[in-house]
């Protein structure tokens, strides 16, 4: 037989499991890392963004907020007054900045450190949310906020990539 003939006769290959996989995996990695920073910022601004509007009416911190500082929340080296204060502001700040992508990074290592410092004084039994947020923010702070920021374009027009 001719090899033409015997290549029609062959019954055509299935994709195994393997492959499917292989092939899943590969479509995966074209997924841009500006799209997960993005993903990223939005999602941990979410959390941030809500726990900071519980503290505040208006532009004053309420006493609802200022009660779980003195009572609950047992922070060290920090007055309870001045920690709520502190916390309902960057709970604002930081996501604010970066959802626009603006000190990406430092937006990013500011709401890390407030994480670590839920999770080690406030709820350490919570460690399941804070290390998801975790991944989050160590994410964008290695890889920062991606092309759909302020930063991506205030870097693009002071000549960086």
């Amino acid at each position: 037989m001719n090899a033409s003939l015997n290549v029609a006769l062959d019954p055509p290959r299935r994709a195994g499991p393997v492959s499917l996989v292989r092939r899943l995996v590969a479509r995966l990695n074209l997924l841009p890392n500006d799209v997960i920073s993005l993903v990223a910022r939005i999602g941990v601004v979410g959390i941030f963004w809500r726990s900071g509007q519980t503290k505040v009416d208006g532009f004053t911190v309420t006493d609802g907020a200022l009660y779980l500082f003195q009572e609950e929340y047992n922070l060290p080296l920090i007055p309870p007054e001045v920690a709520a204060h502190m916390a309902a502001l960057a709970e604002h700040l930081l996501p604010a900045l970066l959802v626009i992508g603006l000190a990406s990074r430092f937006s990013a290592a500011g709401l890390l450190a407030m994480t670590i410092t839920i999770q080690i004084f406030v709820y350490p039994g919570s460690w399941p949310d804070h290390f998801t947020w975790a991944a989050a923010l160590l994410f964008l702070i290695a890889r920062g906020p991606g092309a759909l920021s302020l930063d991506h374009l205030i870097g693009r027009l002071a000549g960086g990539r």
